[in-house]
């Protein structure tokens, strides 16, 4: 089968579409998965400058956390699956390829209102919003959620799943076209961060109280303005570094807004517990996309053997919503 393969770390244009080993045979609860397209995801470009290798069983050199396709083969103790149906879902790696074996607990049947590209773009940031803001954080109807780099994919995904559910949102964003943008997908409140500094208009949104459930997928940078735009018991929870991993703590402003951290990562979790939050999708995400309340957002979809032009492109921060290959 072919493959998506980083030929050389740290040089994007080593990517290519090439020949690799067919998966191994399947067994008990796994499906084989003929690929028609994978998402890309920020997670891909770490690996593939070779800081950020797979849980061990994965080639390192083949990226994709997510996928959408259909299924040619079931092993023998899987349930509520056939071949043809059509499914997305996550994997740890290797995701980016023709043919995708997984455990089919960590796949859920695709809407019919949706195409594969637009299904590609649903399972890595959906997932991770949903289990970033309401499992981990808590947020509930009412609550103020502060998003971070708010028209990125698990971004644009966490506005939505938290207007559906009746909370606040406010987003940041470094340019403000990525706002203007957001709009569309019901962002009401704004605010550009060239500057790193959003505190302030965080307290004057919410009228002094703050933010409840802070979704960061920057780090450092911002750490000490979302200490600052904490509401009471507020709850930042962290899922991204590209600002940076290291930062001081105002431990003192932490034990007087009686906040928490929690940082998240859906890659090196077991099967067992990957299982769970796409059960908890299945049942409480998926309805939402099926009706439409919720959608993906596709920037751009290239062909598979363009995979080095996708890359630098994700790369470029000029994407707005997901990139997408077609295989």
């Amino acid at each position: 089968m072919k493959a998506i393969r980083i030929g050389e770390f740290g040089d994007l244009s080593s990517l290519a579409l090439t020949e690799v080993p067919d998966t191994p045979k399947l067994t008990g609860t796994e499906v084989l998965v003929r690929v028609h397209a994978a998402g890309l995801n920020r997670a891909d470009l770490v690996q593939a400058a070779g800081n950020y290798p797979p849980p061990a069983g994965y080639d390192p050199n083949i990226p994709g956390l997510e996928f959408a396709g259909e299924i040619v083969e079931c092993g023998d103790a899987v349930l509520g699956f056939v071949v043809g149906d059509r499914v997305f879902g996550i994997v740890a790696g290797e995701g980016q390829a023709e043919l995708v074996l997984t455990d089919s607990r960590c796949i859920a049947k695709i809407p019919d209102n949706l195409s594969y590209v637009h299904a590609a773009a649903v399972p890595e940031v959906f997932i991770t919003a949903h289990d970033a803001i309401f499992t981990i954080g808590g947020l509930k109807a009412g609550e103020t959620l502060l998003v971070h780099a708010v028209g990125s994919g698990v971004g644009l995904a966490a506005l939505q799943l938290a207007n559906a559910t009746n909370a606040r949102v406010i987003g940041t964003s470094r340019t403000a076209d990525k706002l203007d943008r957001a709009h569309d997908f019901g962002l009401e409140n704004g605010i550009a961060t060239n500057d790193a500094l959003f505190a302030d208009e965080v307290a004057r949104f919410t009228d002094g109280k703050g933010a409840n459930v802070i979704l960061d997928l920057v780090g450092a940078s911002y750490f000490d303005e979302n200490i600052r735009s904490f509401a009471y018991r507020g709850r930042l929870v962290l899922v991204g570094l590209t600002g940076g991993r290291s930062s001081n703590i105002d431990l003192g402003a932490m034990l007087f807004k009686r906040a928490s951290v929690t940082g998240t990562s859906l890659r090196a979790r077991s099967i067992d517990e990957k299982a769970i939050v796409t059960e908890r999708f299945v049942d409480e995400v998926l309805p939402l996309l099926d009706s439409g309340v919720v959608r993906p957002s596709v920037d751009r979809a290239f062909p598979a053997a363009e995979v080095a032009d996708a890359y630098k492109y994700l790369a470029s921060n000029e994407s707005f919503g997901k990139v997408i290959l077609e295989f």
